[in-house]
């Protein structure tokens, strides 16, 4: 099932503000007790759309690696052929920040492997190179993402490029709780952000990539949809959708200065839903495959 926007956006963006106001009006004591590490977020009951939390959540800034949930749900919008082969070429090498990780110059893969590692490994080459081969070129691919933006009414988002490391790409949390909303009803997005991790062949050998949300395939998270995001100017960005006290919630957290505090704002909010004191610190080993909070907030370094 795919979804292009329309009335569904518009009367669940309604119910979202006007139930905002009626929350902004809440005793001082229905809030978190703890410091948040973003400094702008978004908490919303998907079913309801109810406003749990939020903070600061309309002001449009730099999103990162979020921009490529954009980039994939427009792609999966013109229905081309997910196992046509596409080629990383030299115009997908990154001009912006002159960073060097992602898929190597020459790799031929079918479209939808180039689409779970742009989601899942925040693969910048990937992205490009999938914005390149829209049709009609990058060029289109962008008018698309505009059109996306204003059928699903996102009125602080703004998108100049597929992989998010432009500072002009802008959202808001309040944009970007939709985003999260109308990208869960993509199963190619969804399936690709729920695994820890992924593997594919280039030139016969295996290409292994990490979630680069290490929360996803933890013990006591059932994450439904995901997506990380890092540069300076955004500081580090994360949206999930997932289940928590017996509802579905949409999590947006921007402009966190650590992804340690990134991690333990998503832990808290879960604990705060779970009626459970908050932490103050990581525990030991937080997120997936073993890590510890300091290997983990190293691996988030990269720009992702």
């Amino acid at each position: 099932m795919r979804c292009t926007g329309g009335s569904w956006a518009a009367k669940w963006r309604l119910g979202l503000l006007v139930l905002g106001f009626a929350l902004a009006g809440m005793a001082h004591g229905e809030t978190p007790s703890f410091t948040w590490h973003a400094r702008h977020m978004m908490v919303v009951d998907e079913a309801t759309g109810e406003v749990l939390l939020s903070k600061d959540e309309q002001d449009s800034v730099p999103m990162a690696s979020l921009t490529k949930l954009l980039t994939a749900m427009v792609v999966l919008d013109a229905g081309q052929d997910l196992n046509e082969p596409i080629t990383i070429d030299t115009e997908d090498l990154d001009t912006l920040k002159h960073t060097h990780s992602g898929v190597p110059v020459g790799t031929t893969l079918p479209r939808a492997e180039l689409l779970e590692l742009a989601l899942l490994a925040s693969d910048n080459h990937a992205a490009s190179s999938l914005a390149r081969h829209y049709p009609g070129g990058l060029t289109s691919f962008l008018t698309a993402v505009q059109l996306k933006a204003a059928a699903l009414e996102l009125a602080g988002t703004r998108v100049v490029e597929p992989t998010g490391l432009s500072p002009d790409n802008r959202s808001s949390a309040s944009d970007l709780a939709v985003v999260l909303r109308a990208a869960a009803a993509y199963p190619v997005i969804v399936a690709a952000t729920t695994q820890a991790r992924g593997q594919v062949l280039i030139n016969g050998r295996p290409y292994r990539a990490l979630n680069t949300n290490r929360l996803v395939g933890s013990p006591g998270w059932d994450i439904l949809l995901s997506k990380t995001g890092f540069t300076n100017e955004a500081g580090r960005c994360l949206v999930m959708r997932l289940r928590a006290a017996g509802r579905t919630v949409l999590l947006v957290l921007l402009n966190a200065r650590a992804g340690a505090g990134r991690t333990l704002d998503a832990m808290n909010v879960t604990r705060w839903l779970r009626g459970q004191t908050p932490l103050t610190a990581l525990p030991r080993v937080a997120g997936a495959h073993g890590k510890r909070p300091r290997a983990q907030a190293r691996q988030a370094a990269k720009l992702v």
